[in-house]
């Protein structure tokens, strides 16, 4: 249940016009609290910023290049005779965005590329994209060319270029290609070519939606619902639960792609089951399958939540934008401290620092990255934990690009009231218009999610204005059970933890809003009753010492020129007492530095540490690459040796870590 609290100060007799020039549900959908803005309007700073450089600079700006095979210029959706599946949209739904936030030309140009090709080569009839299968060649996909699946992503792609450019030939071809759809799903529905699309069809649905909202056309809403029809019923099976208890049921992306679709139907549907269904799975998903990170065990199928199975990349990037958009349409602040979950711990460790490689599978307890076997359902000739452009499966590859800068663009929202909502926080800056047509600045600083202070700081575009009235919509995390608000007048609120505060007011230049979310120290259970340590949105995990090395691979091995292995001579088998954490506030001291400029999602860059104590399970040994067998909670301590004090370092600083600890009484 959504929780307010409300500042209200005495308004002009006008209030706000504003959100009519952002793009809110029409009738009959569900009203909507929040609205994108305009891709560009959020900017990143700080170490957000510097995160996005990293990508410019890695595989992301690059990607073309290092795997040219596949997403250059020879890709079918360019017109080529290459690869015409998914992997040159996925690339392009990440690079696209990035390319805007960073105000980068070069970038711009290679997107561009990509939706100039699909905007000019839209056929009369209304089809998007290849529609000629070619023979196998080893690597690349190109058959299955009129699949709706690849289709989808091209969707979101157009829709973020109408959204940075406004350029008026995308709605015309979207409404042609939906109608391209209409009068060819009845014949050749969406499991007609592949059984993707019935499980990703959700993003499909987004985009007629949107365009709904822009033109009216009322034929959207029976396209929609043909689709939903069409599609795998996500509803019944989130809200039933079993499918979360039989390990190789879903496929782990498909779980992370479809969470959304029950809320995003809902919007036609009206049906409160379809809006309390993720939920519904949420809490399935916590006691079953799921990991720490706020994602689940799936190497590929899911698996019973096993710290050593499998996460794959792809997970984390489609699981962040299905709780994005779900956060837009409900304002449940449940999503946004799912978001940051995810986004603030498994997104960071995947990808090496540089952006130049990425592992296919991540695990939750991980003691070396290294090519060999491991305990997973899908093995790639052992590649899938090590740091390398393809091991495992290059899917991956293409669309890992997409978690961050849609993370920026979900930083901040229009707000119905004609204000904005930061329900999300990382350091970054928003120009938005606001109350009476008001052009507004709102620069946010902060160190978080390694520093709760948050400061929010108001301006305006033109020198003329000096103050507006308009409201600003802040979230409580549910984590923080002593937040403050520092008005600009020096007075202070101390809401609850999980409410909304909104503060309407007439903002002058230069006001300053101060959020100060204090991070306690608290633990959690997991698998097997394995005990997890968090502090605010982190998850904190043993820190040990590092050694990588570049290793080359044969060309004929498939997986790429190279890979990076990671290896220790840290002791890693720790677990802890139970008598030794009965008071958190003095069993764990936190060490803190301030915001240098250095990047913090390393190793040596990790901004805080907790220093604890912990004791050697005595027999628990490495396996083949991989952390042995333990029991995970005992009642006896028999297996235990002396205290040691251990440093934990926040989960998306590591690459190589315990972080589910066996626990002794």
């Amino acid at each position: 249940m959504k929780k307010w609290l409300l500042l209200l100060f005495l308004a002009p007799a006008a209030l706000c016009a504003s959100a009519q020039d952002y793009v809110f549900n029409r009738y009959p959908l569900e009203s909507v609290p929040y609205a994108e803005l305009p891709l560009g309007a959020i900017r990143p700073d700080g170490w957000l910023r510097g995160q996005l450089e990293r990508m410019r600079d890695g595989l992301t700006g690059h990607l073309d290049e290092v795997y040219a095979e596949v997403v250059g210029d020879d890709n079918a959706w360019l017109g080529g005779e290459g690869d015409t599946w998914e992997r040159g949209p996925y690339w392009v739904d990440g690079l696209l965005p990035l390319a805007y936030l960073l105000d980068d030309e070069e970038l711009v140009a290679k997107a561009l590329k990509w939706t100039e090709a699909i905007l000019t080569t839209a056929r009369e009839d209304g089809y998007i994209g290849n529609s000629v299968d070619r023979p196998y060649v080893r690597g690349l996909q190109r058959n299955l060319s009129e699949d709706w699946w690849p289709k989808m992503v091209a969707l979101k792609i157009l829709k973020q270029y109408y959204s940075a450019t406004g350029d008026s030939r995308v709605p015309r071809v979207l409404l042609a290609y939906f109608r391209y759809q209409a009068a060819h799903l009845p014949e050749h529905p969406l499991g007609h070519w592949s059984f993707w699309g019935t499980w990703r069809s959700s993003d499909n649905l987004g985009v007629i939606y949107w365009l709904y909202n822009l033109t009216g056309e009322a034929f959207l809403l029976d396209l929609a619902r043909l689709i939903h029809d069409q599609s795998v019923d996500l509803t019944g099976m989130f809200t039933a639960g079993d499918v979360f208890r039989r390990p190789y049921s879903i496929h782990c992306v498909n779980l992370g792609q479809g969470f959304k679709m029950p809320v995003v139907w809902w919007q036609q549907s009206h049906d409160s089951r379809d809006l309390d269904a993720p939920k519904r799975a949420s809490a399935f998903i916590r006691t079953t399958i799921g990991l720490p990170t706020g994602l689940w065990a799936g190497d590929e199928p899911i698996h019973l939540g096993d710290p050593l199975r499998g996460s794959e990349f792809c997970t984390a990037s489609e699981m962040m934008y299905s709780l994005e958009e779900i956060l837009r349409i409900t304002g449940d602040l449940t999503w946004a401290d799912y978001l940051e979950r995810v986004a603030y711990n498994a997104l960071p460790t995947q990808a090496t620092d540089a952006f130049d490689a990425r592992q296919y599978f991540q695990q939750t307890n991980q003691i070396a990255c290294t090519v060999e076997p491991h305990p997973f359902m899908t093995d790639h000739s052992g590649t899938d934990v090590v740091f390398s452009p393809l091991g495992g499966y290059p899917c991956c590859t293409c669309n890992m690009h997409q978690a961050w800068p849609k993370l920026v663009g979900n930083l901040w929202y229009a707000s119905a009231d004609g204000g904005l909502a930061a329900l999300v926080y990382a350091p970054c800056e928003v120009r938005a218009r606001v109350g009476e047509s008001v052009d507004a600045i709102v620069r946010e600083e902060t160190f978080y999610p390694f520093d709760g202070q948050v400061r929010f700081t108001v301006d305006f575009e033109k020198k003329k204005v000096k103050s507006a009235f308009f409201p600003l919509h802040f979230r409580i995390p549910s984590w923080c059970k002593a937040a403050e608000v520092t008005l600009p007048d020096g007075s202070t609120l101390h809401p609850k933890a999980g409410e909304t505060v909104r503060v309407n007011r007439r903002w002058a230049k230069g006001d300053v809003l101060t959020l100060s979310l204090p991070m306690e120290i608290a633990t959690s259970s997991w698998f097997d009753g394995a005990l997890v340590i968090e502090r605010g949105p982190l998850v904190y995990a043993l820190k040990m010492n590092e050694k990588w090395s570049r290793k080359e691979f044969p060309k004929e091995f498939g997986y790429g020129p190279f890979c990076y292995e990671v290896t220790s001579d840290s002791p890693w088998n720790f677990g802890f007492r139970q008598r030794d954490l009965a008071h958190p506030e003095t069993a764990f001291s936190v060490v803190t530095r301030p915001d240098d400029g250095s990047y913090p999602w390393s190793l040596e860059g990790a901004p805080v540490s907790i220093f604890a104590k912990a004791v050697r399970i005595e027999g628990w040994q490495a396996a083949g690459g991989n952390a042995g067998p333990v029991a995970y909670f005992k009642e006896s301590g028999s297996d235990i040796g002396p205290s040691e004090t251990v440093e934990l370092i926040p989960y998306g600083c590591t690459t190589l870590r315990i972080a589910e600890f066996p626990l002794r009484r």
